[in-house]
């Protein structure tokens, strides 16, 4: 029997609590200097001048640094090529600062403590700029950002017909904003770097890549990747703002070169908050028509994107956006646009779906919206209009080319496992009643695409000597529960006992190379790599053991239910993993890189209830089913825990969390008392129904399960609210549903 698709207790867990993991914070290499920065308090401001003489001298400060200082090794590197070199951003500021947080002095000192002392000596003055803080103003280049760029405009994409809307019976039309989020990870960012005798650069860090890491610092310290260690030890939540790392950690090597000891930084909460990079950011204008029947014949959506003020990855996002702008629903007739602009604000970056969920709650809301308009529920529309179930690839009006799926299915479990029809009942004799609180219940039908920039991973398996198997993996883990699932992966496939594989992961010395840990990629791209392996290694380890057999090679087979191997119809005579690793001369080992043909296209329906307190505006999720469709599952328990961890964020942003600035930059959501993270307090017990739909795209039918939860529950969790208002006249609102919004919207409706 196959340890695959068992619900195995993850083997990392002990770790964490009982205190013995060890995270970036936790290292303390000897004789290491600590870091903090002066940071900008304007938004867009010239710098005048800047005095540090005093921040010098003062007790315990190795060293003081300026953008001048910093100019010795350029500019940062821009994430992507395609992007202009008039926006690359300064490790540290030097001329001007394009946002509050924004790093302008770097001190040094023994302690921490004496390196925040010491920033508060440095006087920097400035002389401000116009601010550009709204997205939409952003693109009409009132103010330009970049003048050598000459527009705040970055990109613009547009498919290649707009949606024509001619012959529709009804049309509806909303403005949707998926706000800014910080994606507040349990350990903030942290890195230290130092020098080695030999002039290789070692580097610890917090980042969702070691390999990708390393790159980057060899081309920004002019070395051979070889003489770059990059070290990612255990890492406390990532969620796409991990994905790169940023100028203030890259900075580190150059310190620690000035000074000649290792420097380390570890940012605190509030500066996590206001200078890590954002997620979403993007303002739509959604447009759908059908039929009075419930048929949607059109859908236009049109984006505009905050990427911040300089651009991360989050200035090719509204891309993944269009490509799943169509969603689970047959619509040929669509077209999109998206001008991506620079503002004044914090970098954007990857945040949890990445494109993705802001495709979802765009279509999701305007199904809802386009049901409410023709009197139908939302649930029949949707069956109306969803792709029925496909095993070869379904090309959309986008051009996306989704692998595998079952929309209608995934959507008659959900509702049958809510109960859907009493809760309609229910919600009707409330409201025939006027009982309080009034209740919503809300339907998200979502796809998405995982590892939709497909990149080759790496995976190998190695025999040593005692028997045990060393697996060592490209892959970066941030709380997914990687060492688990690698372990149960080589299980099956050589018949080692779980207990006996060691998983090694996060060093650039002890792994050839790897990618980055992102868009649900580890289990299609890392895990078939070593399934690759380990079937490659099984294939060696059969002639070995015909030599211990005295067999031919073809005549031996692998018991994986024991581990041995045996002469076919001769199972009493075997050869063990630990005596063929006693019998060669040369270590037995097998590695793999893998790379999917395609993404993959997870997708689900998730049905939320929430009750409304109509007096105060306060909404409480009552219930959230998630049915979803990741393919084989290689652990359900693992699946539901990233399915959980995922609607714990959707249904965040749409009732409590959201980054605000207000005119000037100045960041008002500074601390957790201001920016409402979401805790166990606010959520019911998730209900998870799994379906497994296996995809052809990898051998091991998978699909990625990490951000399906957010992307599904966002949308559900939204309509629901307004589907709980709806009644009183309330059409529509706007993330994330505060109870001064709600009762504005329910005050104004009857007005």
């Amino acid at each position: 029997m196959s340890i695959l698709g068992n619900a195995v207790v993850r083997r990392e867990d002990p770790g964490f609590l009982t205190g013995s993991a060890a995270y970036v914070d936790d290292l303390q290499p000897a004789d290491a200097l600590y870091l903090a920065y002066v940071r900008s308090p304007y938004a867009h401001a010239r710098i005048s001048g800047i005095e540090v003489d005093e921040a010098r001298t003062a007790p315990g400060v190795a060293g003081v640094f300026t953008g001048a200082d910093l100019a010795q090794i350029g500019l940062a590197p821009n994430v992507l090529p395609i992007f202009p070199d008039a926006m690359k951003r300064p490790f540290i500021a030097a001329d001007v600062v394009r946002y509050v947080g924004q790093p302008v002095v770097g001190v040094v000192a023994e302690t921490q403590a004496l390196a925040v002392d010491a920033c508060e000596l440095v006087i920097v003055e400035y002389d401000p700029l116009p601010p550009v803080i709204d997205p939409e103003a952003a693109a009409r280049d009132e103010v330009v950002l970049f003048p050598d760029h000459g527009t705040n405009v970055l990109s613009h994409i547009e498919s290649p017909s707009r949606a024509d809307f001619s012959d529709c019976e009804v049309i509806v039309a909303e403005r949707i904003v998926n706000q800014r989020l910080t994606g507040a990870p349990i350990e903030a960012r942290a890195g230290i770097a130092y020098w080695t005798d030999d002039g290789r650069l070692v580097h610890y860090s917090a980042v969702q890549g070691a390999h990708p890491t390393r790159d980057l610092l060899a081309a920004i310290y002019g070395l051979d990747p070889a003489d770059v260690r990059v070290i990612i030890p255990d890492v406390g939540g990532g969620f796409g703002a991990k994905s790169r790392t940023y100028p203030e950690e890259l900075a580190l090597g150059f310190y620690s070169r000035a000074l000649g000891r290792p420097v380390k930084w570890a940012e605190t909460r509030s500066e996590n908050v206001m200078a890590m990079p954002h997620g979403r950011g993007q303002i739509q204008y959604a447009r759908m028509g059908g039929t009075l029947d419930g048929r949607i014949t059109a859908y236009q959506l049109d984006v505009i994107q905050d990427i911040g003020a300089y651009p991360l990855i989050a200035a090719v996002l509204a891309g993944m956006t269009q490509r799943m702008t169509t969603g689970t629903y047959d619509i040929s007739n669509a077209g999109f646009s998206a001008d991506s602009v620079v503002t004044n604000m914090v970098p954007m970056t990857a945040y949890r779906g990445a494109g993705r969920p802001e495709a979802t709650v765009a279509i999701e809301r305007m199904v809802d919206r386009f049901a409410a308009e023709i009197g139908m529920d939302p649930a029949e529309v949707r069956f109306k209009n969803l792709i029925p179930r496909f095993t070869e690839p379904y090309e959309t009006a986008m051009g996306t080319s989704y692998d595998v799926g079952d929309y209608p299915e995934a959507l008659r479990r959900a509702l049958d496992a809510v109960g859907y029809d009493d809760l309609r009942a229910d919600q009707a004799r409330r409201r025939a009643q006027g009982d309080a609180p009034l209740l919503g219940i809300g339907v998200s039908s979502y796809v998405e695409i995982t590892s939709g920039a497909p990149q080759s991973e790496f995976g190998s398996v190695r025999l040593q000597p005692d028997g045990r198997l060393r697996v060592a993996s490209g892959a970066t883990p941030t709380g997914q529960g990687h060492d688990t699932t690698w372990a149960m992966i080589v299980a099956d496939r050589t018949g080692v006992p779980f207990e006996q594989i060691d998983i090694v992961h996060g060093d650039t010395d002890e792994v050839p190379r790897g990618g980055l840990t992102v868009g649900s990629r580890s289990v299609q791209q890392a895990g078939v790599a070593l399934a690759l392996s380990g079937e490659a290694l099984v294939k060696r380890a059969r002639e070995a053991a015909a030599d211990l057999l005295e067999a031919a090679a073809d005549d031996v087979v692998l018991d994986t239910s024991s581990g041995h191997f045996h002469v076919v119809g001769t199972p009493t005579r075997t050869a063990t993993w630990s005596q063929i690793a006693a019998s060669v001369e040369d270590t037995l080992e097998e590695s793999a890189d893998f790379i999917g043909e395609q993404g993959t296209f997870p997708n689900g329906t998730h049905v939320a209830v929430v009750e409304v307190d109509p007096e105060t505006g306060g909404t409480t999720l009552v219930r959230l089913v998630a049915a979803d469709d990741a393919g084989t599952l290689i652990n359900p328990m693992l699946a539901e825990g990233q399915v959980h961890g995922g609607i714990a964020q959707g249904a965040a942003q749409a009732l409590l969390e959201g980054i605000q600035y207000d005119e000037d930059g100045n960041l008002l959501t500074g601390s957790f008392m201001d920016y409402l993270v979401i805790s166990a307090a606010e959520l019911p017990s998730f209900e998870v129904v799994h379906l497994e739909t296996p995809t052809w795209v990898n051998p091991l039918g998978a699909k990625g399960v990490g951000e399906s939860g957010t992307i599904g529950a966002i949308p559900a969790v939204y309509n629901a609210v307004v589907d709980a208002v709806a009644h009183l006249g309330v059409r529509h609102l706007t993330t994330p549903i505060t109870p001064q919004q709600l009762c504005e919207a329910i005050t104004a409706a009857q007005d």
